[in-house]
């Protein structure tokens, strides 16, 4: 019988979820069908998303074509009305096994979308891993409770929920022991952890406890997090547990005050950059992404030149550079806009310092030796997530000791030791 095709678009949490629906299809014996996980992060993402399951429509006739994930979930009667779309599911929805058994049974309504600020719990999801052997991602929190003007994902993932510290733990213990050496803890705004559990619950005491707990882990690396929200115990664990991994992506998003706070965020430009000192005294090897967005609304000139010195005065590795885009429903879409052409040729000129300063990082490892994770037979990544391309194939999810040489701006080189 022909298995579900799932297709993701954005976030690793997104990842996530589709294979727990995964699991959910197979376990209903759901067959014939294509689910399109969707995102809903910027305008552009949106139109993506139609975009592919307009072309999964064409592709695969007769196949029932289930569409979920945050865009579905802010806007379901839009992609209800698209032709050959048979299902809309919410976000909480798609992660409900009963669900699945609906579609099975050919019992589900065409449209199954709830209220998503309604939601105050994320159940933990047993799931045995997915993607490559050689890391895993572990779901620790779901949904937002700010309100970034610019932002619409807290209306695709409602209030901010954790998962308790022993249900991360023994998932973890599960992955762990079914051979993963890598675990990312993943999540909407997962520096928001333990707010809602009782006691004195947080991303760096959950950091602390997952170490502890689980002696054989040999890696633990964390997805996107607020820096402003980083907690004393995140930092303690950043400068003594060398198996928590010296790569930090910030969400940023603006290097200069006014558009910060027009924002609506939590921090102002000399917050990002005393975060990134301080960590980096504690962990000199660490490395940050950043998250930042170009043409912001009334953004000017001098403005943009902030940010684009923020590359520097905090030394970022990796950009994620995102041109703005209005989302209806949301203050920001209601400021005055730059010119499109404006916010896209910012948008370059931030890519390309951001490029340089990657360029630059590679630079400085020529030479070096260091432990790398291979994530295919012929590519493995340091705990800086920098990319090694070896000499040697060797197995993937195994970690090898590699001797860096030179780059091609993108990727390193290495020679794996015998």
């Amino acid at each position: 019988m022909p298995e579900p095709l799932i297709v993701t678009l954005g976030c690793r949490l997104n990842a996530y979820e589709s294979e727990v629906m995964r699991r959910h299809a197979s376990e209903a014996g759901l067959t014939d069908c294509v689910i399109v996980n969707t995102c809903a992060v910027t305008g552009e993402a949106v139109r993506q998303a139609e975009q592919t399951i307009r072309k999964l429509s064409r592709e695969r006739p007769g196949a029932r074509l289930i569409v979920t994930g945050c865009a579905a979930q802010i806007e379901p009667g839009r992609f209800a009305r698209l032709d050959g779309v048979d299902h809309v599911i919410g976000n909480a929805e798609k992660l409900a096994p009963g669900t699945f058994r609906a579609l099975a049974d050919a019992t589900l309504a065409r449209v199954v979308v709830n209220d998503i600020m309604s939601v105050r719990e994320t159940a933990p999801h047993m799931i045995d891993g997915f993607g490559s052997r050689a890391r895993a991602y572990v779901e620790i929190q779901n949904g937002c409770d700010h309100r970034c003007t610019f932002c619409i994902i807290p209306m695709g993932r409602g209030p901010s929920r954790s998962v308790p510290a022993g249900e991360v733990v023994t998932q973890i213990e599960k992955l762990v022991a079914a051979g993963y050496p890598e675990i990312v803890l993943t999540g909407v705004d997962i520096t928001s952890y333990g707010a809602d559990l009782p006691g004195t619950a947080s991303l760096g005491r959950l950091v602390k406890q997952i170490l502890l707990r689980v002696p054989e882990l040999h890696r633990l690396r964390l997805s996107s997090i607020d820096q402003v929200e980083a907690d004393e115990h995140l930092l303690d664990a950043l400068a003594t547990e060398p198996r928590l991994m010296p790569h930090l992506h910030l969400s940023m998003q603006a290097g200069d005050d006014m558009i910060l706070k027009r924002m609506k965020r939590r921090h102002l430009r000399d917050d990002a950059i005393r975060f990134c000192e301080t960590a980096r005294r504690l962990r000199p090897d660490i490395v940050f992404g950043a998250d930042l967005i170009a043409g912001f609304p009334t953004e000017t000139e001098a403005m943009f030149d902030n940010t684009l010195d923020l590359v520097d005065a905090c030394g970022l590795t990796y950009l994620h550079v995102f041109p703005f885009s209005p989302r209806k429903g949301t203050p920001a879409a209601r400021m005055p806009q730059l010119d499109r052409a404006l916010i896209k040729e910012r948008a370059r000129r931030l890519r390309t310092k951001g490029e340089a300063a990657h360029a630059s990082y590679l630079d400085r490892l020529a030479g070096t030796r260091i432990e790398i994770l291979m994530e295919r037979e012929d590519l493995g990544r340091t705990p800086q997530f920098a990319e090694v391309r070896v000499d040697r194939k060797a197995a993937i999810g195994t970690l090898q000791w590699a001797t860096l040489g030179r780059h091609d701006g993108r990727r390193l080189n290495g020679m794996v030791e015998a």
